[in-house]
């Protein structure tokens, strides 16, 4: 007498025991979502709010007039900037975790450009702290007042050039995590799409800048749209899950393979 056993055998996808679990995945969604929401509050709040009113282009005499009446916002802002780069690291690595079974390649080298982009600001950021402590130490005052606003805004603008710089990492970046979004089924892939194009406009921006000097219009304040729906979608999947929970291999549909029936002989 004989009988036959079907049983999953989960074993047999070796694909399975790399996957992040359901609620890693769902960790790493919030940590990402949180981490780029916070991001997107603090850095227009420092540079924007902050920053663009105490830099006065082209009227040294007024910048540092401004940055020496306001100097404790003046360092607010760099510090706060400081934070948004350690935000970007912890976003590099959940949205690492969220990405590497779709392709852990390609995966990898999304994740460093993410952390190839806050290296080179921290380094642009690093001439604002040299503003801040020129103009706040006894040392200033040894200095001419137009030497000393020719440095303040030689320092400026290294800042400025640093971070147009590292824009355009970040946008390569954008355009890798587009097409892992886009490969990936626990995201829509229109959302892909937008974050390609949103990394296609940090891009476009910083070889105009670098290419045609006097050209003066924007294109990341039109593609930014695959951000903020990033930053909803990520929300979204730490709430409600992902479709790939149940699936294998990166989000491609796999059916679970079943084990040889074996014959028990009695």
């Amino acid at each position: 007498m004989t009988s036959t056993t079907d049983a999953i055998d989960s074993t047999d996808n070796p694909a399975l025991p790399d996957r992040p679990t359901s609620l890693a995945r769902r960790r790493a969604a919030l940590t990402a979502g949180i981490g780029l929401l916070l991001m997107a509050v603090l850095a227009p709040l420092a540079h924007f709010g902050v920053l663009e009113n105490l830099v006065v282009s082209g009227d040294a005499a007024t910048t540092v007039g401004n940055i020496v009446a306001d100097e404790g916002l003046f360092r607010l802002a760099i510090a706060t900037l400081l934070v948004v780069t350690f935000l970007d690291i912890v976003v590099a690595w959940a949205l690492y975790v969220l990405m590497k079974p779709v392709h852990p390649t390609l995966a990898i080298l999304v994740g460093w450009l993410r952390l190839a982009a806050p290296a080179v600001f921290a380094v642009a950021l690093a001439n604002l702290l040299d503003v801040a402590n020129l103009l706040g130490s006894a040392g200033s005052s040894a200095l001419q007042p137009d030497q000393l606003g020719v440095q303040v805004m030689a320092s400026v603008a290294s800042f400025d050039s640093g971070w147009d710089m590292s824009l355009a990492i970040f946008g390569l970046h954008l355009v890798g995590l587009g097409y892992l979004l886009f490969k990936s089924v626990d995201f829509p892939r229109f959302l892909g799409v937008l974050v390609v194009l949103a990394g296609a406009g940090y891009l476009a921006d910083t070889f105009a800048i670098i290419l045609v000097p006097d050209f003066e219009f924007t294109f990341s304040w039109i593609t930014f749209v695959g951000e903020a729906l990033l930053i909803f979608w990520l929300l979204w999947r730490a709430i409600k899950g992902f479709p790939s929970e149940t699936e294998s291999n990166g989000g491609q549909l796999t059916e679970p393979r079943l084990a040889e029936p074996s014959t028990v002989a009695l």
